[in-house]
């Protein structure tokens, strides 16, 4: 599934996919377990081809899917929970309806968020915010790349300040779902309703606001909606996949408003995180693989949580269908392509900065130093600019790359090479030229 995900919009997975779970596997067969007969139909209907597509091209072997009805649709969790005594820590069922009346998934928890280096203190502010909404760090902006876990921590904040205080009126919403109520308040007239549902929140979270970009109406209301909560002292949270000031095309009155409480990012886990969260992830999985082909699978992919864990997943999945245990030598079979397109996508900072010194005959010492004269500090920006853009480090780690700059020297760097684009016509080719001839370096010694 985690490969098919990827084919899919975000609506189009929570809508169907979200609510499968797979059952197990027959000689010839697949088994899903799905709500309905509406549900059964309408899978079958849209995706059943591509699905078995994908698992035929997975798995080398050619499979059909089988669909069972799931007999009581409203309960969740096994059987032992659902008759569990009140004195365990099993949240009634009414609790996760409330939840996911609130737009929040139950299962995003701090409880099952791997703490290391890369996020420790984004979780330490997070859970600062859901202990005093209003209070601790408001606004609140959540940044960093793809599969970092932005989605989960936003998502925690809502369900711990939920379990405190169940009066709190909480609202998890994405932006393109903001945006899209937006829309259809105006065409149904009901802006009122739609304003009144937004600024009577006690916390609002929303995630991935880079897709407001452009988005000149809806920025406009939720710039009078952050307004009208941050003067009642109401929680406010966002996420983004870069910090504000990158955000190009967002208002600038809205970038003031969202950089004037707390930004932190989210890096890339190290090696020892990584594990961690793999291994939390084996708890909740079946047959789990052993500490060697974990080992295996946190050398080699290094660039996001949702890779990390879909990598797993997938061996895990292959084993189920092909009646195998996992060695590490089929885990090195069966990921080989992941590795080695990630290995060719990861450009080093290294190899900007020496690129970059050569086209300017100048040593890397010189990029990466202090001196400050101007033959230098351009070159040195153009550098940055470029690691910026054509990795997936955030600003923090590139500026650590580069002598232990902080990311707002970073974040001026690149402001300061995008304006010299616009009034130099000499500068423009040169980073196009570099860009070209550093990725052409990157796939020959790949």
């Amino acid at each position: 599934m985690g490969a098919f995900k990827k084919e899919l919009t975000k609506e189009e997975w929570d809508m169907w996919f979200s609510k499968l779970d797979y059952l197990g596997s027959k000689e010839k067969a697949i088994v899903i377990q799905v709500p309905s007969k509406f549900f059964q139909a309408s899978i079958k209907q849209r995706y059943q081809k591509r699905l078995l597509a994908k698992i035929e091209e997975f798995s080398g072997l050619r499979l059909e899917l089988e669909y069972a009805i799931q007999e009581n649709p409203g309960k969740t969790g096994s059987e032992e929970e659902a008759t569990a005594p009140p004195d365990k820590k099993t949240p009634p069922e009414s609790d996760d309806s409330s939840r996911r009346a609130c737009g929040l998934n139950p299962a995003y928890t701090f409880n099952q968020y791997i703490i290391g280096e890369n996020n420790s203190f984004a979780v330490n502010a997070a859970l600062a915010i859901a202990k005093n909404p209003g209070k601790a760090y408001n606004p609140c902006l959540i940044y960093g790349g793809v599969g970092l876990g932005k989605t989960h921590l936003i998502q925690a904040i809502g369900n711990a300040a939920f379990e405190s205080n169940r009066r709190l009126k909480i609202f998890y919403v994405s932006s393109e779902t903001f945006m899209n109520e937006f829309i259809e308040s105006i065409r149904a007239k009901s802006t009122t309703r739609f304003k009144n549902k937004y600024r009577s929140m006690d916390m609002l979270l929303i995630d991935d606001i880079q897709f407001l970009e452009n988005k000149e109406g809806t920025q406009n209301e939720l710039f009078h909606t952050f307004n009208a909560l941050y003067g009642l002292n109401k929680q406010i949270v966002f996420t983004s996949d870069k910090p504000v000031n990158q955000l190009k095309n967002l208002e600038e009155r809205l970038q003031s408003r969202f950089g004037q409480g707390l930004n932190t990012d989210l890096q890339p886990p190290n090696y020892e995180t990584r594990v961690a969260i793999l291994k939390q992830k084996q708890l909740t999985l079946a047959n789990p693989v052993t500490d060697e082909v974990i080992a295996y699978i946190c050398r080699n992919i290094t660039s996001n949580v949702r890779d990390l864990e879909s990598a797993l997943i997938n061996l895990l999945a292959y084993g189920e269908l092909v009646k195998k245990e996992i060695t590490l030598e089929i885990a090195m079979e069966k990921l080989k392509d992941h590795v080695i397109s990630q290995r060719q996508g990861n450009i080093s900072v290294d190899l900007i900065t020496r690129a970059v010194a050569d086209y300017f005959n100048m040593s890397v010492g010189d990029i990466k130093g202090k001196r400050r004269n101007k033959a230098i500090v351009i070159p040195r920006q153009i550098a940055i600019y470029l690691a910026r853009e054509l990795t997936e480090y955030s600003t923090t780690e590139i500026g650590l790359e580069f002598g232990g700059r902080d990311h707002t020297t970073v974040s001026h760097a690149c402001q300061k090479i995008e304006n010299y684009m616009k009034v130099n016509s000499t500068i423009e080719p040169t980073i196009r030229s570099l860009m070209s001839a550093i990725q052409k370096q990157n796939k020959g010694g790949s």
